[in-house]
């Protein structure tokens, strides 16, 4: 029986283990550390989301917050990812805010069950080629998706477009409206963060670059006629929320009540969403729970390789899957564990999940105290610093040596899974990737599988195999793609010349119903032309399966000895007695 499922794990083993003033200490210089590199990096995710940036906020003190709170991991930094985006974006334009915040609180109870179900470690059996190829293609994504605001682009042409390749062409269509001071404070932006890591500090590259960017915005738009740098405060100002991020708290609200395109089963404020609307956006939501999940515990696994310490997979789900169901109710959007910002925590010294409230805390602080200092933010530098995370995400480097040296059964899933969410989007990506994955897989294993009959003289044998003895050796699993193949040659066998045979399994790990079928079918064939079947060598998951079929075991209809050796012994015996004109069980 599997140990109850503890929630909140790593805050418990935190204070059993003892956590005094130096620990806190620590927690709370890693935590604002953190908090600074997630404010900028949520407004942006948020925007490129399609929603307002103070929901990126939101769902960075939410959903980070709550997760540390619940979770099973020390270090482990929630909040929304560069990953979401490229899922997000459609879901935004089609069906506004409201499609967006539901399919977010869908995947989370998707991923609570997962974890509920502890199918945390299932994670792990994902295909390295589909995730890697997915996350390239988000990455190329993201950088088509921050083409508009980086250039300065014509929001009205490019702004409300759906897929990449759609997004791309108009973009390209629209560069005759491109401004040239965005583009300068994109590039001021972009070379600072770039030649940021070669200065030898722990101070965050977005630190500086976005308040240089800033600077270079407000002087243009100060000092030169018509530059018109388009700043957070400009474009999501309102007369009530001028910086373009409200100064107040989250307030509560029911997801399907959230401004978007449909939805309503009635016009009542508490009215539920449409079964409809919950259809549609379920496959979404589906691959947003199965992103969630492997982000979030990909990003858990870097965080023990860091700090020595080990998470519990089915409370983190659990706690991310929470995450995403409250968050929406403050218009939040769906998040994850974010792999940077926990890398960034434990380098900083995190020692419990106080870091990730801490971090929590922070954005909320900012986001009342410091909104007029926000709102001066350039849309052209956020998008910059999305290009740089984009980049990052997509792993050119190593996707071009996977490319020069991997399988080309692994290369084409990847190209496969990379190119579909850049044409299509990740619903199809991830199906299609996994399910090509399966196939490629079961053909290697058809490939490894196999029925051979043994030479008379074999040396596995004691002595020759006498005249009308047949042994059948089986090797690989015995499943629907290579049941077949494996037990095709036992039907061609000369009737005339087979008495006895013996069919050993003792390298069959599984089998599955088809291959049940397909090998009851075969010695069916074999006992109807007079031939007597003996089973050698079946381990004990096999034999469970074969008992309830009916063909091992008390009232079996099949003869069972547990090595090789002594089938063989035992048919050498039944071929005496049929030479002596003994009983003849065709069975």
């Amino acid at each position: 029986m599997e140990p109850r499922l503890r929630l909140a794990s790593a805050l418990r083993e935190t204070f059993r283990e003892g956590y005094g003033a130096r620990d806190l200490r620590s927690d709370l210089e890693a935590g604002c550390i953190v908090g600074i590199v997630a404010l900028p990096l949520s407004m942006a995710l948020a925007i490129a989301s399609g929603v307002a940036p103070q929901y990126g906020l939101v769902t960075a003190i939410v959903a980070g917050g709550l997760c540390a709170l619940l979770g099973g991991s020390r270090v482990q930094v929630s909040g929304p990812t560069a990953a979401f985006v490229a899922i997000l974006a459609p879901i935004a334009i089609e069906h506004g805010h409201r499609g967006l915040a539901l399919a977010s609180a869908m995947a989370g109870i998707l991923l609570v069950a997962a974890g509920l179900f502890r199918l945390g470690r299932l994670v792990q059996f994902m295909p390295y080629p589909v995730t890697i190829g997915f996350t390239a293609g988000i990455g190329i994504s993201l950088m088509v998706l921050q083409l508009q605001p980086l250039l300065g682009l014509d929001l009205t042409t490019a702004g409300t477009i759906d897929g990449t390749p759609e997004r791309l062409f108009a973009s390209l269509h629209a560069l005759g409206s491109a401004r040239p001071y965005d583009m300068l404070t994109a590039g001021v932006t972009l070379a600072v963060l770039l030649g940021w890591k070669y200065v030898p500090t722990r101070v965050p590259a977005a630190l500086v670059a976005l308040p240089i960017g800033a600077l270079v915005a407000w002087l243009a738009n100060r000092y030169v006629p018509g530059a018109d740098v388009v700043t957070l405060a400009s474009r999501f100002g309102t007369p009530q929320h001028p910086a373009g991020i409200p100064q107040v708290l989250p307030a509560l609200l029911a997801p399907w009540n959230l401004p978007g395109a449909g939805g309503l089963a009635t016009s009542g404020a508490d009215a539920l969403p449409s079964l409809e609307l919950v259809r549609t956006l379920f496959p979404s939501a589906v691959v947003i729970a199965v992103l969630a999940a492997i982000e979030s515990l990909l990003s858990a696994v870097v965080s023990d390789g860091m700090t020595g310490r080990r998470h519990d997979p089915n409370v983190e789900l659990v706690a991310i899957g929470a995450s995403n169901i409250v968050a929406p109710f403050f218009g939040g959007i769906a998040a994850t564990g974010a792999i940077a910002r926990t890398a960034t925590n434990a380098r900083s010294g995190a020692r419990s999940p106080i870091a990730s409230m801490t971090h929590a805390a922070f954005v909320l602080a900012a986001m009342l105290l410091l909104a007029p200092a926000l709102g001066l933010l350039p849309m052209a530098s956020l998008a910059a610093l999305l290009m740089v995370v984009a980049w990052n995400m997509s792993e050119a480097p190593h996707v071009l040596r996977m490319v020069r040296t991997a399988p080309r059964p692994d290369l084409l899933v990847l190209l496969t899974c990379l190119v579909l969410t850049v044409v299509f989007d990740l619903t199809i990506s991830v199906g299609v990737g996994v399910g090509l994955a399966g196939l490629l897989f079961m053909q290697r294993m058809i490939e490894v599988g196999e029925g051979r009959l043994l030479e008379r003289t074999d040396s596995s044998l004691e002595g020759d195999l006498p005249d009308g003895l047949v042994v059948f050796e089986i090797a690989g699993p015995l499943f629907f793609g290579a049941a077949h193949k494996a037990t095709s040659q036992l039907v061609r066998l000369d009737p005339g010349r087979t008495r006895v045979v013996v069919l050993d399994l003792t390298n069959v790990p599984v089998v599955d119903s088809t291959g049940l079928v397909n090998l009851n079918s075969a010695v069916a064939h074999l006992v109807k032309h007079g031939a007597k079947v003996l089973l050698s060598g079946v381990r004990k998951g096999p034999y469970r399966d074969l008992e309830r079929a009916g063909l091992v075991g008390d009232g079996g209809t099949l003869e069972h000895h547990p090595t090789l050796e002594a089938g063989v012994r035992a048919a050498r015996a039944r071929l005496e007695e049929l030479d002596r004109g003994g009983p003849a069980d065709p069975a």
